[in-house]
């Protein structure tokens, strides 16, 4: 039974703490992604309202998975790996600043098409990053 057991250790908390910041960026962009159309139903501000709370929350995850990212890095021999890991890391991290910068404009324009582009992007950056993140991990 003893193999069964797993310590929770520094890298267990370091990996949770990483998937939170994960879970609240990407899934979130896709939960509100999905409710954008239900709330103008509702009321016009409802989505203004409704992004303005997210935002809170999602960047505080996205700074959670970049600290804890940064983290990671410093937790593994990043030069020992192969020329294959480096690549999807650094596409990985592309990935993560497109997610952020994008989010970043999405969050302050006032157009309405800049809006939808930038939160698309947002959105299909982030899941890149976390198909990369994956492939990391594989």
């Amino acid at each position: 039974m003893d193999d069964l057991t797993t310590e929770l250790d520094l890298d267990a908390i370091r990996v949770f703490l990483h998937l939170l910041g994960v879970c609240g960026w990407v899934g979130g962009q896709l939960v509100m992604g999905a409710l954008v159309p239900v709330l103008r139903k509702v009321s016009p501000e409802a989505p203004r309202l409704a992004a303005e709370r997210f935002g809170r929350v999602a960047w505080a995850c996205f700074a959670l998975a970049v600290v804890t990212g940064v983290w990671s890095l410093a937790a593994v021999e990043v030069a020992d790996r192969s020329g294959g890991y480096h690549a999807a890391l650094l596409v990985k991290l592309l990935l993560v600043g497109a997610s952020g910068a994008a989010a970043a404009i999405h969050g302050t324009t006032n157009s309405v098409v800049v809006r939808a582009a930038t939160g698309a992007a947002a959105a299909l950056t982030a899941l890149g990053a976390l198909l990369a993140g994956a492939i990391l991990v594989a």
